[in-house]
């Protein structure tokens, strides 16, 4: 096993100041105006702007979008997400068939869909899921998929209605360690979402799921997490650094230096993930494409 390096923290005055390397690009561009375009053509939500995610202005400038589905609404009050929480009124039809006629205008080679929790609904959400996924192959059946899915609160009939129509890899998020379970993610139970990826595993399909540090975390319950991913069958992982969206979410803990991040790459490889995307920018769609 690797030495832990020695990295040290910003003083408290400096933590909520962003040091260089978590610079982002501004989202300008002919390509990043078409793809805002089209999503506001078809009246669709992408997880890049409910999410606020730093790498908007790269992904929306290559063509490539997250897709969102089943509202904007979430019914989870995860204290470290941008997306709005309460009770979703929004249940379309018809955003299988937008979602999928959007990706094939778009010429998407890889596709990413995500959702909100939709715990409200018996089946999870499931069937949404279902034709979301079916309609993009029947329309684009050259493009790949990677679905990143909520955790079905133990509902298994729920998953394998989700992640049966054909995509090729299925994410779920553990978003952090144990120990901070309850802070996070306080409707999440962190055996239960192992056990999502361990059953999506067995299920047969390639499956992924993505950290963030800066939260309060130690190295050796990074490293904990990345065994427990790798015994239920985790065959991706990817590790950022938390962003605060608003002053009313989780305050960052600290910024982790890149030299860390690439040490915990190196201790995952080490550990059998086929992939291991791990820096300060990486979210759980990043350069996705690269993980199938």
């Amino acid at each position: 096993m690797i030495e832990l390096p020695v990295i040290a923290k910003l003083p408290i005055e400096e933590k909520k100041k962003k040091p260089d390397w978590l610079r982002v690009k501004l989202p300008i561009g002919e390509d990043y105006r078409r793809v805002r375009h089209l999503v506001d053509e078809y009246k669709l939500h992408t997880i890049c702007q409910s999410g606020n995610c730093p790498n908007m202005g790269e992904c929306w400038g290559a063509g490539t979008a997250t897709f969102m589905i089943l509202g904007n609404v979430c019914t989870r009050s995860c204290s470290f997400c941008a997306v709005k929480t309460g009770r979703p009124n929004e249940y379309d039809d018809d955003e299988p068939r937008r979602v999928a006629e959007a990706i094939f205008l778009m010429q998407v080679k890889h596709a990413v869909i995500t959702s909100v929790n939709r715990d409200e609904l018996k089946d999870r959400g499931a069937e949404i899921w279902f034709q979301t996924v079916y309609k993009i192959k029947e329309v684009s059946p050259h493009t790949t998929i990677e679905t990143l899915i909520p955790d079905v609160k133990g509902s298994w009939d729920a998953l394998e209605r989700m992640i049966s129509p054909g995509q090729e890899v299925v994410s779920h998020n553990m978003e952090t360690v144990q120990s901070l379970y309850k802070k996070v993610r306080p409707q999440a139970k962190y055996e239960r979402s192992l056990e999502q990826i361990k059953r999506t595993k067995e299920f047969g399909k390639r499956t992924k799921s993505g950290i963030m540090v800066g939260l309060g975390e130690s190295k050796e319950e990074v490293l904990k997490i990345l065994d427990d991913l790798a015994e239920h069958g985790c065959d991706v992982i990817t590790i950022g650094q938390y962003l605060q969206p608003t002053k009313m979410h989780i305050e960052v803990a600290e910024f982790v230096h890149p030299d860390t991040f690439a040490f915990y790459k190196e201790e995952g490889l080490l550990r059998g993930f086929d992939f291991v995307e791990s820096g300060p920018l990486v979210r759980s769609s990043y350069h996705a494409e690269r993980h199938l």
